[in-house]
């Protein structure tokens, strides 16, 4: 390894903290973090008798350091601020070498607002920093379920406004508070509610006499909806039955790997019971995978005061620092001897085992062995754009999750084009989705509907944002220089970098691409005729004002909205039409 200029960065590096990147050509490997730049990226390599990478290291990190022809390098104020750029970078940019972090999904909470006169229990998946709001959970499953039982074991008030008695009053289900002066009474059904919240199992004998009474009364939708509720209650971690008989919140975190991928399990602890297990299984590359792990888990929520682990990790005091400054709390990372708490983190180890040896989900490894992606495709992001003769035009990007088999429509975006042509509306929506990794994070695979011009088209985006995305491309067999489309016989290829494939309509990795590209087709149909229906409302004020549809779209072609239109000065609107059409529209508009 005789690069000369690397060595010179190497030795020009300074004695302070902040992040560094390796680069092969234009393409970037890997991001780091580092308390003192010079003697990490040291580390990586050997000086004599030959300059090259560090023998002594992982075989990832020698076949990093050997592709690496340059680095890079910011100095940040102090470790914490190298910590946060590392991670912010990793989120936008996607180096093929990183362990990477991804948007898994928000868990709710059950929460109750005690400066409400007569506080109510609700779901949300926002945590407010208020003092008088009071969490329970997040809970992975279930949460829908257990607040209809609370309900219907307390007569809680069940609706957020009203202004006098209702049919749940009639039916037994609320004491009326709306109507009636009953604090005292409403005090100690809420003190019911909440300590079955805390141990949802005392409600089950309740809900069984329901059950009964409604199945003998002959109403077996109610006896059924009751009977879902006791099965969801039941199963509640049902294989982590423990208490701790002491009213303390943490959580328990243990990781565990292989050479393919990192899995972890944290156990979430309320009122000293489990709660919920948050299970976690990322592809093992190079890196700190215990703050990254970390920041996966608590980018939302709330953090508790204290997480036990198993080992201390290089990076808990400063993980610790970051996630105290996040909760505006302190928050301990630490190991213990508590042998209550020491179950709990064998158990957690055993889980985070199970996920490790998962391996009933093998279209993720088949997909990146088939076409060779730097990254195991986990969360995938699809486009595809409609409009009608120019107009309405939409483009459309789904996100699905292969981990789960589902999509996740939190994460849709549907993007209003100015662009009148599929390359330049492509273009234009690929550039605002780059633009927007920092607020929702970079997938681990783009699909385009598209062929070799438009995935073309994609890499150049990435590449001159120094992005390390897969893009494979879909388009129909083209017929005459024409797409063939007959039902039944649309025969599908598939482009990843200079490669086309022809796969057997039966085959599991088409049939999984076509069903991603036909859910951003129908997402992009659908809102280009919702937004067709409003531009041709607003066209239609324009007919009515006697003008020409030829002039709307002369104007429309010019400003690129209606709206634009409306607000353009009467100058303007001259350069455009001429003084009849300007009077119109600023006399009547």
């Amino acid at each position: 390894m005789q690069n000369l200029s690397l060595l010179k960065q190497i030795k020009d590096l300074p004695d302070s903290p902040g992040v560094y990147r390796y680069y092969k050509d234009n393409i970037l490997l890997y991001v780091g973090k580092a308390k003192n730049l010079k003697k990490r990226v040291k580390s990586y390599f050997v000086f004599s008798p030959v300059f090259g990478a560090n023998p002594r290291n992982s075989a990832r990190i020698i076949n990093l350091i050997e592709q690496t022809t340059h680095l890079e390098y910011t100095k940040t104020n102090s470790e914490l601020d190298a910590l946060i750029l590392e991670n912010s970078l990793i989120k936008q940019l996607h180096p093929k070498y990183n362990i990477l972090l991804r948007d898994d999904k928000t868990y709710p909470y059950i929460c109750i607002n005690l400066s409400d006169e007569y506080p109510r229990l609700e779901i949300t998946r926002k945590v407010k920093n208020d003092n008088l709001i009071k969490y329970y959970g997040p809970y992975t499953s279930g949460v829908k379920e257990l607040l209809d039982a609370l309900y219907l074991c307390y007569p809680l008030r069940q609706m957020k406004s009203c202004k006098k008695r209702c049919i749940f009053y009639d039916i037994n289900r609320c004491i009326a508070p709306c109507e009636f002066n009953v604090k005292n009474e409403y005090s100690n059904i809420l003190k019911g509610a909440l300590s079955a919240l805390k141990n949802p199992k005392q409600m089950l004998s309740i809900l069984n006499d329901k059950m009964l009474k409604f199945a003998e009364n002959e109403n077996y939708e109610e006896a059924a909806k009751i009977r879902d509720m006791v099965k969801t209650i039941n199963n509640l971690n049902k294989n982590i039955e423990v208490d701790l008989a002491c009213d303390i919140d943490f959580d328990v975190f243990a990781i565990v790997s292989s050479d393919k991928y990192i899995a972890s399990t944290r156990l979430i602890i309320n009122h000293g019971k489990v709660i919920s297990v948050i299970n976690e299984k990322i592809e093992n590359k190079v890196g700190d995978f215990f703050t990254q792990l970390l920041f996966a888990n608590y980018k939302e929520g709330i953090i508790p005061s204290n997480i036990y682990i198993e080992n201390i990790y290089n990076d808990a005091k400063i993980a610790s620092e970051y996630l105290s400054n996040k909760a505006k709390h302190k928050v301990n990372i630490k190991i213990t001897k508590n042998k209550d708490i020491l179950k709990l983190i064998e158990l957690a180890k055993n889980n985070a085992k199970i996920t490790l040896e998962n391996t009933d989900n093998n279209i993720i490894e088949k997909l990146k062995l088939f076409f060779n992606l730097n990254h195991s495709p986990y969360k995938i992001e699809i486009f595809d754009n409609s409009h009608f003769q120019g107009q309405a035009v939409v483009g459309a990007m789904v996100s699905y999750n292969l981990n789960t088999n589902e999509f996740e429509k939190n994460n849709y975006r549907i993007y209003n084009l100015n662009s009148n042509n599929d390359y330049n509306q492509m273009e234009e929506m690929l550039i605002r989705r780059i633009k927007s990794f920092d607020e929702l994070s970079c997938p681990d695979l783009w699909i385009i509907d598209g062929g070799k011009t438009l995935l073309n088209l994609a890499n150049e985006l990435l590449a001159q944002n120094e992005i390390n995305l897969d893009v494979i491309a879909i388009s129909k067999e083209k017929l005459n220089h024409l797409s063939h489309r007959a039902k039944g016989s649309a025969k599908d290829i598939l482009h990843y970098n200079d490669e086309e494939y022809r796969l057997k309509p039966n085959d599991e990795i088409l049939q999984l691409i076509q069903k991603l590209r036909d859910e951003a087709h129908r997402f992009a149909i659908s809102n280009h005729k919702k937004h067709k229906r409003k531009e041709d409302i607003k066209s239609s004020k324009l007919e009515k004002l006697g003008i020409s549809k030829a002039n709307i779209l002369k104007l429309l072609n010019y400003y690129g909205n209606y709206e634009k239109i409306y607000e353009a000065s009467y100058e303007e609107l001259l350069k455009i039409t001429n003084k009849n059409i300007a009077n119109k529209i600023k006399q009547n508009i």
